[in-house]
């Protein structure tokens, strides 16, 4: 079973709190951690977050059992 987006957990696309369900863990700590990640990270990483983000909202299936 692969990383699939969420139906019921979302904000935007449901890429995290698919993450979130896949990996065990609390969907805002997953959406926290993208966030840091985006501003913590040197460069142009918030462009680059967003972009993969993007890439995994339109790639991911979404889910239809979360």
């Amino acid at each position: 079973m692969g990383i699939e987006r969420s139906t019921r957990d979302r904000y935007l696309m449901g890429v995290c709190g698919g993450l979130a369900h896949t990996l065990g863990w609390d969907s805002n700590l997953v959406r926290a951690i993208t966030i840091l990640a985006g501003i913590i990270i040197p460069g142009v990483s918030v462009f680059l977050v967003g972009i993969v983000y993007l890439v995994l909202g339109f790639v991911l299936p979404e889910s239809r059992d979360f």
